[in-house]
């Protein structure tokens, strides 16, 4: 099949509307098999749970063609495993992990002319959603279910491309109670998050950057990302709290960064006032921009530069991303088993 005609080059991270997504419906206690459709909308009852209480969840993955023409996945069976977890979270019946990665084989595979070409610095990015539907009014559980695979492809998620150092800033939000749903990917979080997002743009930063609700002392994390350090005598450190979203980027991160930059891994609260003169790189990662770099950090209303001038990526940071993506783009030994192969035939 012969790609699609576009700049492959110039794409942005928008949604551009591919052929096919893959669908599958809960009712009667029941997954339907699924199937492939062509209709972009979704059709849903006005009193759906989804609408009225967020009812509902998504994952993030992406698709990518390796040096060789084949198409690989990176860790998807993280992504089924996190969206099972959030949607038992949610009250939502969980999408088997077998029919989780059908529909994301079957959506790639039948978009593979959306697939952007090896060497273009394009992907295609995944969006694998839940959503409670159907006829309901009170504050409870809905009675039919869909589970959806879409894709786009995509470009960058910040211009330019490659490693882009981003900024940050603190403000006066928080992003999830310690026993909320701050560890779970509900489309909730992120509609939250929005106005603490605008407000750091405001300070002159990309995004916002959170601290723990109970103490507003340790670090949490960015509002689309986790968060990375370097830090002295060699040590990569990574927050902990229960408020965190366990980033398949940031797990696949942390290994590497012990295996083959040999660095000492820690995950524990990081009180960032505290601590920030022993932070040497900070970066901000996920599925979408894989790592960005921070150059500088907003907190008190102080800007604090990492580097003299806040405009360099640091050497750590800039291994573990050149590492990482040669990993997704088979342009490496994959010593993990990391890497998915999508059965294209």
């Amino acid at each position: 099949m012969e790609k699609k005609d576009l700049d492959w080059g110039s794409l942005g991270f928008d949604y551009i509307k591919a052929d096919y997504r893959f669908a599958a419906a809960w009712t009667d206690g029941k997954w339907s098999d699924g199937e492939l459709l062509k209709d972009e909308y979704i059709k849903i009852h006005e009193g759906s749970p989804a609408l009225h209480y967020a009812q509902q969840c998504f994952e993030g993955l992406k698709a990518q063609t390796a040096k060789d023409g084949s198409v690989l996945l990176f860790r998807p069976e993280l992504n089924a495993e996190r969206m099972y977890m959030t949607a038992e979270r949610l009250m939502m019946p969980p999408v088997p992990i077998d029919l989780f990665m059908k529909g994301v084989e079957e959506a790639v595979r039948a978009n593979y002319a959306w697939i952007p070409p090896f060497g273009s610095g394009a992907s295609l990015y995944i969006r694998p959603l839940l959503i409670g539907v159907g006829e309901n009014m009170g504050l409870k559980p809905a009675k039919q279910y869909n589970f959806r695979v879409i894709v786009s492809p995509v470009g960058p998620y910040y211009k330019g491309g490659g490693v882009q150092l981003i900024s940050l800033a603190v403000t006066d939000f928080d992003r999830a109670a310690p026993m909320g749903t701050g560890k779970f990917k509900a489309g909730a979080n992120y509609a939250g998050g929005l106005l603490s997002t605008q407000t750091a743009k405001d300070m002159g930063a990309n995004e916002a950057l959170y601290l723990d609700s109970a103490h507003r002392k340790y670090l949490d994390e960015a509002g689309s990302a986790n968060i990375l350090l370097a830090m002295t005598n060699n040590r990569f450190v990574t927050p902990k709290s229960a408020a965190i979203l366990p980033s398949v980027t940031r797990r696949s991160i942390m290994t590497i960064a012990k295996e083959e930059l040999k660095m000492t891994i820690e995950e524990r609260p990081v009180a960032l006032r505290e601590e920030l003169a022993e932070i040497e790189e900070m970066a901000a990662c996920g599925t979408a921009a894989v790592i960005s770099p921070v150059g500088k950090i907003n907190v008190d209303n102080q800007w604090h530069k990492f580097y003299a001038d806040g405009e360099q990526v640091g050497p750590v940071m800039q291994k573990l991303y050149d590492s990482l993506t040669q990993l997704q783009k088979g342009e490496k030994a994959d010593p993990y088993g990391w890497v998915k192969k999508v059965n294209l035939d």
